[in-house]
C-alpha cells in the first residue's frame, strides 16, 4: 500500500509499504477514506525529529471502512463505516473506567514513561504506523472505532477522530461560566473549533487571536471577535485590549490551542532547531532532559486570564526544562487543565451537533482536499501557512 512516511526534518514522502494485516485477537483493519492533517503532525515535522525513526507512518485522524476483524471484535463487522480515535485504548482498565482514555494502563508505553499509545506518533507513544495510507491496522478495536451512518460525507464525521474531542475537551476543561468569556490563543483547527464550541454552549464573549488572515477571517465568519497580533506592538497592548471587552478583568478563562511552536520565542525556537540537527542518538537523549517550548502563548494565557481563572492547555507541549512564572500563576490563582484528548469520553456529547443542519461547520472545516499522493506538499503548505490552509484532508 502507499503511506506517508517521516524520512527526515521536514521531509515526508509518499512510498509503498507493506500492507497492515490482523496481529491480534483485538485488530481491525479498515480501508481509510479520509485522513487529516493535523497540527501536530506539524510538531513531527520539525520539533519533535528527535524521536522519530526514517520510514515511520504519518497520521492520527482517520475514518474509513472496516475491511477485517480479529476473533475478540464482537461489534465490527466487514463493511461497517468508522472513525478512529487517534489514541488506542482498551476501554476496560481503571483509567479507561475513569475516562481517562490518553492515560490507558493496557497501551502506556511504560517504557518511556508516557501515556497511551498514539497512531502515527513518535517512539515515545508507541512507534505505531499511522493513518496517512490506504490502510491501518486498528489495536484495541473492540472499544476504538466509532461506527458512524452511511449517507453524509466524510467530513461530517472525520473529526470525531481528534479534532472535534481536542477542541470539546479544551473548553470544558476551561469552564466557562454560563454568558461568561473566553479568549483563545490560536486559530487553527482546534482553536477555531474551540471557538465554535464555546458560542454553541452560551458563551457571552469569544475572543480569538492569530496573525494569519485567513484564521481570523473564519472565525471572526462565525461570530468570533478577532484580534490580530499584527496589530499590536506587544503583549502588554493585546492583553490591554482584550481587558477592555472582559470588564477591565480578562476573561473568566484562556485556551492556549498553540502550544510548542508559538511565535515570539526566538532563543526556544533556536535551541529546538539546533537539537533536531543533531544525531538522532544525542539529540533524543538531549530533548527527554532538557527540551525547551515556545511559550509565548502560554505566557500571554498566564497575563490575559482574569486573577481565579481557567486556563486551558490544548496545545501540545514537550518540554522539560521550560521556565514558568511561578509567582504570577500562584498570585492569580489560576487553575490549569491540560492534556491530550480524551476521545471516547466527549463523543456521545458530541455526535447530536453533527446533524443535517451543522452547527458546529464541520462539512466546510476543511479548507483543502487533496489526494495521498500530495502529502509531501500538503505539509509543506500547512506548515508554512500557505494559501489560506487551515485544515487539509487527505484521501488515498
Amino acid at each position: 500500500m502507499k503511506a506517508v512516511t517521516w524520512q527526515g526534518r521536514r521531509d515526508v514522502r509518499v512510498e509503498n509499504v507493506p500492507d497492515p494485516r490482523i496481529e491480534e485477537p483485538t485488530d481491525a483493519v479498515i480501508r481509510i477514506t479520509s485522513s487529516g492533517l493535523c497540527g501536530s503532525d506539524l510538531h513531527l515535522y520539525e520539533v519533535l525529529t528527535p524521536f522519530m525513526t526514517p520510514g515511520d507512518i504519518l497520521g492520527h485522524e482517520p475514518m474509513g471502512i472496516v475491511e477485517e476483524v480479529g476473533a475478540a471484535v464482537p461489534d465490527l463487522k466487514a463493511g461497517d463505516r468508522v472513525v478512529v480515535p487517534f489514541q488506542i485504548a482498551c476501554g476496560d482498565c481503571w483509567m479507561c473506567l475513569s475516562g481517562l482514555f490518553t492515560q490507558c494502563e493496557t497501551t502506556q508505553v511504560s517504557g518511556e514513561g508516557m501515556g497511551a499509545a498514539l497512531f502515527g506518533y513518535t517512539r515515545l507513544y508507541g512507534a505505531v504506523p499511522g493513518a496517512q495510507a490506504e490502510y491501518l491496522r486498528v489495536p484495541q478495536a473492540q472499544f476504538g472505532p466509532i461506527k458512524v451512518p452511511e449517507g453524509p460525507p466524510d467530513d461530517r464525521f472525520l473529526y470525531l477522530s481528534d479534532v472535534l474531542p481536542t477542541a470539546w475537551q479544551a473548553v470544558a476543561y476551561a469552564g466557562i461560566p454560563e454568558g461568561g468569556s473566553v479568549a483563545v490563543l490560536g486559530l487553527g483547527p482546534i482553536g477555531d473549533m474551540a471557538c465554535r464550541i464555546a458560542l454553541a454552549q452560551g458563551a457571552g464573549t469569544v475572543v480569538g487571536v492569530d496573525l494569519v488572515t485567513e484564521r481570523l477571517r473564519r472565525a471572526r465568519d462565525r461570530g468570533v471577535e478577532t484580534f490580530d497580533l499584527r496589530d499590536f506592538d506587544g503583549e502588554k497592548e493585546l492583553v490591554a485590549a482584550v481587558r477592555d471587552r472582559t470588564d477591565g478583568r480578562g476573561p473568566d478563562a484562556v485556551i492556549d490551542a498553540v502550544g510548542t511552536e508559538a511565535h515570539g520565542s526566538a532563543a526556544a525556537k533556536l535551541a529546538q532547531t539546533a537539537t533536531g540537527m543533531l544525531p538522532r542518538a544525542l539529540s533524543g537523549k538531549l530533548a527527554q532532559r532538557f527540551s525547551v517550548d515556545r511559550l509565548a502563548a502560554l505566557h500571554t494565557a498566564i497575563e490575559l486570564v482574569r486573577r481565579g481563572g481557567t486556563i486551558s492547555l490544548s496545545g501540545v507541549y514537550g518540554g522539560m526544562a521550560d521556565p514558568l512564572p511561578l509567582l504570577t500563576m500562584f498570585d492569580k490563582q489560576l487553575q490549569i487543565r491540560m492534556g491530550q484528548a480524551n476521545v471516547r469520553r466527549w463523543t456521545d456529547e458530541i455526535m447530536p451537533y453533527l446533524t443535517e443542519d451543522d452547527p458546529l461547520g464541520v462539512d466546510d472545516f476543511a479548507t483543502h482536499r487533496v489526494p495521498l499522493s500530495d502529502a509531501p506538499h500538503a505539509y509543506e503548505m500547512f506548515q508554512r501557512k500557505q494559501d489560506g490552509a487551515v485544515k487539509v484532508v487527505m484521501k488515498p
